[in-house]
Formats: C-alpha cells, sequence, structure tokens
C-alpha cells in the first residue's frame, strides 16, 4: 500500500486534493504534514482514515520523522517562503536521502522561463538531486480573490495591485486538487515532466473588478500602482517582506510576459471542462459583497 505525504494539508490546494484522494476511494494511506496536528484533526474531522504527522517547512528537525516510509510525496511552496537555500534545500536532500520515489511539486505556469520566481530553484533542486517528479504548473488561482487580495476588495472596495493591464489566466484550485490527486495514484503515466494547468479565460484586473461589479450589483474598482508604492502600503499593513516581493513579482512580471498559453490538460485528465471565473465569483459572491 502506497503512503502519500500532503505537505500544505490545511492549505486551499492540499484541502481540495486530500477531498479529492477520498473521493475516489484510494488504497493509499493518506498522511497530512501539519504543523498543529490536533487543529488538523478539526478540520479533516469527515475523513476518518486521514493519518497525521508533525510537518514544519520552517523547523527542518520535522523533516526526518515526517519523510520515514514515504513512497509519494506531494510538496507545494508556503508563499511566504522565498529563502529557497535556506528552507527547501535541507527538504530535498532529505527527501533524497529518504529514498521517495515519487514527488509531485506545486509549482507555477512559466516557472522554466522565471528564473527569479522561487518555483523556478525549486525546480531545479528537484532535478539537480535527479529525483521522480512530476511538476503541476498551474496558472493564477480564482482563490487569490478570496484569500490574499480580499481585504482590500472587503475594506477598500478595491483590487490594488502593480499589474497593469496585463493579462492573467485564471485557475480554481478545485481543478488543481483534482489533478494532484490523478497524478499522484497515477505516477508512472506523468513522471519526469511538467504539466501546464489553466483555465480557458485570460483577463485582466479591470476585467476582474468589472465582472465582479457585475455578479455583486456593487462597484469594485482596480487601481493599478507601481511596486514601490505597493511594497511600502503592504508593508504597514503588516505583511512579511517576503511575502510582499512574491506578489510583486507574481503581479509585475506579467506586464513584460506575453499573453498565457491554455492548456486542456485538465480537461484530457477529467473530460470536463475547468472552472470559469464568473462561476467561481458566483459561487463566492458572499465574499465579494460589501457588509
Amino acid at each position: 500500500m502506497k503512503r502519500i505525504l500532503i505537505t500544505g494539508a490545511t492549505g486551499n490546494v492540499g484541502i481540495e486534493l486530500i477531498k479529492f484522494l477520498f473521493e475516489s476511494n484510494t488504497s493509499s494511506r493518506i498522511i497530512a504534514g501539519v504543523r498543529n496536528i490536533e487543529k488538523s484533526k478539526k478540520i479533516f474531522s469527515s475523513y476518518d482514515k486521514l493519518e497525521f504527522v508533525n510537518f514544519d517547512f520552517e523547523n527542518k528537525n520535522t523533516f526526518d520523522k515526517s519523510l520515514e516510509n514515504i513512497d509519494s510525496l506531494f510538496l507545494l511552496r508556503p508563499p511566504h517562503i522565498s529563502d529557497i537555500n535556506k528552507y527547501f534545500k535541507p527538504l530535498i536532500q532529505t527527501i533524497k536521502d529518504k529514498g521517495i520515489s515519487e514527488l509531485v511539486f506545486l509549482s507555477v505556469q512559466g516557472a522554466e522561463k522565471s528564473k527569479i520566481i522561487p518555483h523556478h530553484k525549486i525546480e531545479k533542486l528537484i532535478e539537480e538531486f535527479e529525483l521522480n517528479h512530476i511538476f503541476i504548473r498551474p496558472s493564477y488561482f480564482m482563490q487569490n480573490l478570496t484569500t490574499t487580495l480580499h481585504k482590500d476588495i472587503a475594506e477598500k472596495r478595491k483590487l490594488i495591485l502593480p499589474a497593469g493591464k496585463a493579462k492573467f489566466n485564471w485557475i480554481d484550485i478545485e481543478n488543481i486538487g483534482e489533478v494532484a490527486a490523478i497524478v499522484l495514484e497515477n505516477f508512472d503515466n506523468y513522471k519526469n515532466k511538467a504539466y501546464e494547468l489553466t483555465g480557458n479565460e485570460n483577463l485582466n484586473f479591470y476585467d476582474i473588478a468589472q465582472l465582479i461589479s457585475k455578479i455583486t450589483n456593487q462597484k469594485i474598482d482596480y487601481y493599478d500602482t507601481n511596486p514601490f508604492k505597493f511594497y511600502i502600503t503592504k508593508k504597514k499593513e503588516g505583511i512579511k517582506t517576503g511575502m510582499i516581493l512574491v506578489m510583486i513579482l507574481l503581479h509585475f512580471l506579467p506586464r513584460f510576459q506575453p499573453e498565457p498559453k491554455l492548456s486542456n490538460f485538465y480537461t484530457q485528465l477529467t473530460n470536463k471542462q475547468p472552472t470559469s471565473i464568473t462561476k467561481f465569483i458566483e459561487k463566492e459572491i458572499d465574499k465579494f459583497k460589501k457588509n
């Protein structure tokens, strides 16, 4: 029986991944790598067969025990971690030492070309250590609107980013979790390759603000700021420096890049169409409305 460890288990992608693994009636043992086991058990109270182990990206002392006897690993990068040599190199070394034969890494679309972003560096580490891997490279998360960007929407009724008129491709995290579950369970069919995962729509933040305004019947504006002003604003809000820098890279660099290419990988795997941004906003409409 294969033992699969899910890092970032209590995050948005991890929760969806675990949901799809159990919905598929997996024969594998699923282990959630979490910092707080008791709290996590409450989050996953409906999954009786889910196991838990203490795992913390920022505490390498948790690596050895949590990776013991693991066959397959789902790996992601916590948004606030940007120092890859400090946090990920020891982790990748431990994965290698433990002989873990299957590694699925949640990267980002275009990581192979954007050498400055953390995901590119992690991909290179995985390749340098010659680990059997699958790189899932999704486009821009729809859920950023209801998490990272939600405070500005809820309190200021604005989307404030240094993204200009750059177009982003929008993907639902639910679709990502579904794909991750499939490739984890069928690793040999996809190993040592990278797969872009996109929705069917390329829209800029002006488009998104207009769409939210139309669906909610409440005005949302997009304010295009410069990276320096964005940094100062988020620093005053108490956001960690590493997280701010990643947000700037994520939203500023696309201004100088071609419009994202569409991939049909999700449809090939599931025989379904990815979630539309309209359907997502309608589903989460209460989060976009003014209280």
